[in-house]
């Protein structure tokens, strides 16, 4: 038994393969671009998330006239990932009733600073200062503002409210480097 030769592909097969190469073709394109233009289009339209509170403590818990920093717990979600992480702020309050909060974050380079209560003479650091120990920056606690170093603005003062006998804070973290206070 031979089997015949094949001949030229008859008219009706190219057409089928022309449809199921174009067809292909498209499927492709539009699994490639749709991901793509979800990616450039939807940022766009993205809404912020709601200020989310974290409770610092009861109003009684911090000292007047010397910051307290206050450590709480907060999960952050990266697509499928939740981390936990702990974040930090610094309150100052003068009267108990008037509270101010700022990021522990040093806006030179984001460093964690602390607060010196006592003069440090191999620095000549004044006392009651925030101080940066990275590039020396000097911060007032009662203003948040620079008073020596390179920190390019003051402290990032964060919102407050005062509910139910407590202080709450909106956490949220801010670029460094930068004088302009710009939101993460």
């Amino acid at each position: 038994m031979s089997v015949p030769p094949e001949g030229p592909p008859s008219a009706a097969r190219r057409r089928l393969l022309s449809w199921v190469a174009t067809a292909s073709g498209v499927g492709a394109a539009v699994l490639t671009a749709g991901p793509a233009l979800r990616a450039f289009l939807f940022p766009a339209f993205k809404r912020p998330p709601p200020t989310q509170w974290f409770k610092l403590g009861e109003l009684g818990g911090f000292s007047l006239g010397v910051p307290t920093r206050v450590e709480f717990p907060d999960v952050v979600a990266d697509a499928w990932v939740e981390t936990r992480v702990v974040r930090s702020v610094w309150v100052y309050t003068d009267d108990g009733a008037r509270f101010r909060a700022y990021n522990a974050h040093c806006t030179h380079l984001g460093c964690a600073y602390g607060f010196d209560a006592a003069p440090d003479p191999p620095f000549h650091r004044q006392p009651n200062v925030f101080h940066c120990p990275g590039h020396h920056g000097i911060f007032d606690p009662k203003t948040g503002r620079v008073l020596a170093g390179p920190p390019p603005r003051p402290l990032d003062a964060l919102e407050t409210k005062v509910m139910g006998g407590s202080l709450y804070v909106a956490y949220q973290d801010f670029r460094v480097g930068i004088p302009e206070k710009v939101a993460v």
